[in-house]
């Protein structure tokens, strides 16, 4: 049984290594041709990694003739096979550049926005990936308003703006937690502006007053009636959205605060 194990093992092996030893052959020769064809059948048969290799030695000799087009598409579809988006997105971006007119371009279009997407970022990152993403899908929605993609890339942009109105949350708040108020201030404006439907804009409006109020009651004499004036305009604003807010007693009390300390400024 040991002996039968043994040559098993042993035909596996010289079967492995000369599978190996023909595949470097073929990546050496010069029978591009064959190299094609071996090319398309690990991507059918699931082998990608071998397949980039063949459609990367490929690419220079191909270059302008006839198989070049399925060699830079197939090129794509292997690193997404893969989930190697970032490369994925690199060779459709390639190929759009190289085959503006072909039949597959507007999936190419579609792919290239989708790998963005793919690489976007947690929303406590960078997002600039993200609004690339979005930027991309919006020119493809924009190009081709009937295209199969619409329902899911709707989804994938409510996704990713969510996502960015979470990291503009953040930051916002980051900057009051530390005691920026005027930085803060400014951002939690910006913010129920730039997301009014938000489910934080209650908490936005209910920082803007407290933002206000510190950055008003600590400005300079001449500035500090008109800032707290405005602390006050925030309050009402805030209390007629929010009449019922779990906020409402402490923007109540900073309301009165302020209220106290106009009255005292302006005998």
């Amino acid at each position: 049984m040991k002996i039968l194990k043994t040559i098993l093992l042993l035909a596996v092996t010289v079967s492995v290594l000369g599978s190996c030893n023909s595949y470097e052959k073929l990546l050496k020769s010069n029978d591009y041709a064959k190299k094609y064809n071996v090319a398309m059948e690990y991507f059918e048969k699931g082998n990608y990694s071998k397949a980039i290799q063949l459609f990367e030695n490929l690419t220079m000799y191909y270059r302008g003739k006839d198989n070049d087009e399925n060699i830079v598409w197939y090129h794509a579809e292997s690193y997404l096979k893969l989930k190697d988006y970032y490369n994925a997105g690199y060779h459709y971006g390639m190929f759009i550049r190289k085959y503006p007119y072909s039949e597959r371009v507007e999936e190419a279009y579609f792919m290239s926005a989708y790998c963005k997407y793919m690489e976007s970022p947690v929303y406590s990152l960078d997002q600039t990936q993200t609004k690339e993403a979005i930027k991309d899908f919006e020119i493809y929605v924009e190009r081709y308003p009937t295209s199969k993609h619409i329902p899911e890339i709707n989804k994938y942009l409510d996704e990713m703006r969510y996502k960015l109105m979470k990291k503009d949350y953040e930051i916002a708040y980051g900057y009051y937690k530390i005691g920026a108020y005027n930085a803060a201030y400014v951002a939690f404006n910006d913010f129920i502006n730039q997301y009014p439907d938000s489910e934080q804009r209650e908490n936005a409006m209910f920082y803007i007053i407290k933002a206000g109020y510190e950055y008003a009651i600590n400005s300079t004499e001449s500035k500090i009636v008109q800032r707290l004036q405005q602390v006050i305009n925030d309050f009402d604003r805030f209390a007629t959205l929010f009449a019922n807010s779990k906020h409402i007693s402490e923007s109540q009390d900073i309301y009165n605060k302020t209220r106290a300390a106009l009255q005292v400024r302006t005998k």
